[in-house]
């Protein structure tokens, strides 16, 4: 079992092996722009925010009371 995931432990670990600069130097970097994975939340919040907003809407035009 330990001879199985010798490779997948390589695997993971051959990426920061191969890095010119360690992925954590303690110096702040210089953003221009927002990640990728920013813009991504921001337009998974949008769209969560828009589908309870038309759910909710749905469910009280149904249950309004009738005149």
């Amino acid at each position: 079992m330990r001879n199985a995931l010798l490779p997948l432990l390589l695997l993971a670990a051959v990426p920061a092996l191969a890095a010119d600069e360690p992925p954590h130097t303690g110096r702040a970097g210089s953003r221009s722009m927002p990640e990728l994975s920013d813009l991504a939340l921001a337009a998974c919040a949008a769209g969560g925010i828009w589908f309870v907003r038309r759910q909710l809407r749905a469910r009280f035009r149904k249950s309004a009371p009738k005149d």
